[in-house]
């Protein structure tokens, strides 16, 4: 059996087609499409600020159980303190600005406007030329996730930072996350969404760059690597998707040869009790996922009618996504981590857009066929790529089951603290495991 799969899974060195799609209503036009890239600024109005309002006025709560905590999902009692601070407290306005300190842009991809930030660095050390960097967010988060890290990244010096790595970022928005477009078809999945994204970076003019991703960040740059690894410098994770991983059945033997296997003793602490931290906790924390992957226009209604709602469902992941045993807690923990004005500027960015919908669609556009359908789900990725090891993360990925899926791991880290939330939660953390891997990268 060992030999069998040793057979089928060893190294090969293929490639996703880079092929080409529709997404935007109607048949394809004849015309060549418009490939200019326009300026964009986000926005708000009197009328959008007082439906909301009226909206949250209206909001019908429902008492909660009696020391339930979170484990009943978003506890109602603490949902009134963050309705109340929406309601009162809470400047979109001022929160529009802030949105408007980087620059935006939308251009038109496959027949989707696809709406992106493209930070470069404020000065540059002389004679020196900034790293492109690709940084793709995932579900239920936005392009908003990565603005407390893009200084780090532009302007590194100024934050105590070395200046020997700096980048120019770019953070496009999903297709139906945000102010992107959102498909009148179906099918956009990752693959397609991967070559969305290397168009963009085409039409921005970079012919090699570092990507950068978790959630389903980490699927989309896993998948431009697939597609055009010779245009990919590295590519640096914070989650990964590993479903063929012979590793990955390794843990049911027990804790008691974990060492045997080559598991470090951080990975035992992670993965041990396995009952409990993997087994159950993806039970506890995957109930969206088989809604959002069958039927998410069901829910999606509900959610894009409800402010209140949408806030409920979305801030309940900030919660144990961060870290699962904030359901202990009758806040969440949310404002341990976070601000409440940051959450809901991200909460913002769904209810404004109207995208809530067509986000969850890509569940079901991924997900919705089954597991190990697509063919980019066999492959291996052959660039050079760092793994950031979060603790809190939902499910730990130890660097043997990471590095089947990636051969050329050349950084994998364990890091101090943080979650799923990697960039949001410890930007700090998180850019200088991405400075230390692209070292590393430019040492190949």
């Amino acid at each position: 059996g060992f030999v069998i799969y040793w057979f089928v899974s060893r190294d090969k060195e293929e490639t996703l087609p880079l092929e080409d799609g529709w997404w935007g209503p109607g048949s394809k036009p004849s015309a060549k499409e418009d490939e200019s890239i326009r300026p964009f600024k986000v926005e708000t109005s009197d009328e959008e600020i007082k439906d909301l309002h009226q909206r949250i006025d209206r909001f019908r709560a429902s008492p909660p159980l009696e020391g339930s905590r979170f484990h009943y999902g978003f506890n109602s009692s603490y949902l009134k303190k963050v309705v109340s601070f929406w309601r009162n407290e809470f400047d979109w306005r001022k929160q529009v600005e802030i949105l408007n300190q980087y620059p935006h842009f939308k251009t038109k991809i496959e027949g989707l406007d696809i709406h992106f930030i493209h930070v470069k660095p404020p000065q540059l050390p002389s004679g020196r030329t900034p790293k492109p960097l690709l940084m793709v967010h995932g579900w239920p988060g936005s392009f908003y996730e990565f603005y407390k890290i893009i200084p780090l990244l532009t302007d590194p010096k100024t934050h105590g930072l070395s200046d020997e790595h700096v980048f120019e970022v770019i953070c496009p928005s999903i297709p139906g996350y945000g102010f992107s477009e959102a498909s009148s078809k179906k099918g956009l999945n990752s693959v397609a969404t991967a070559r969305i994204f290397y168009k963009l970076m085409s039409r921005l003019g970079f012919q090699k760059f570092y990507i950068q991703g978790g959630d389903w960040g980490s699927l989309i740059c896993t998948n431009i690597a697939q597609m055009v690894p010779n245009h990919v410098k590295g590519l640096h994770l914070n989650m990964s998707f590993i479903s063929r991983n012979i590793y990955s059945l390794t843990p049911l033997l027990g804790q008691r040869f974990g060492r045997f296997l080559g598991y470090t003793e951080k990975d035992l602490e992670l993965l041990y009790p396995f009952k409990e931290k993997v087994f159950y906790n993806i039970m506890r924390e995957s109930g969206y996922l088989h809604i959002q992957a069958t039927k998410p226009d069901t829910v999606g209604c509900a959610l894009n009618d409800s402010p209140v709602g949408l806030a409920a469902y979305i801030l309940e992941k900030f919660s144990t996504w961060t870290k699962s045993e904030y359901r202990e807690l009758e806040d969440g923990g949310l404002e341990r981590k976070f601000s409440l004005e940051d959450l809901l500027t991200n909460i913002m960015i769904y209810w404004t857009t109207g995208t809530i919908v067509s986000s969850q669609r890509f569940y079901k556009e991924n997900l919705g066929q089954g597991v190990m359908v697509h063919r980019h789900e066999g492959m291996k990725v052959f660039v050079p790529t760092g793994y950031s090891a979060f603790p809190s993360e939902i499910l730990h990925a130890p660097e043997k089951w990471v590095k089947v899926k990636y051969p050329k791991l050349i950084s994998y880290s364990y890091m101090e603290r943080g979650g799923h939330f990697a960039a949001f939660e410890e930007p700090k953390l998180l850019a200088q495991d991405i400075r230390k891997f692209v070292s590393l990268a430019e040492l190949q």
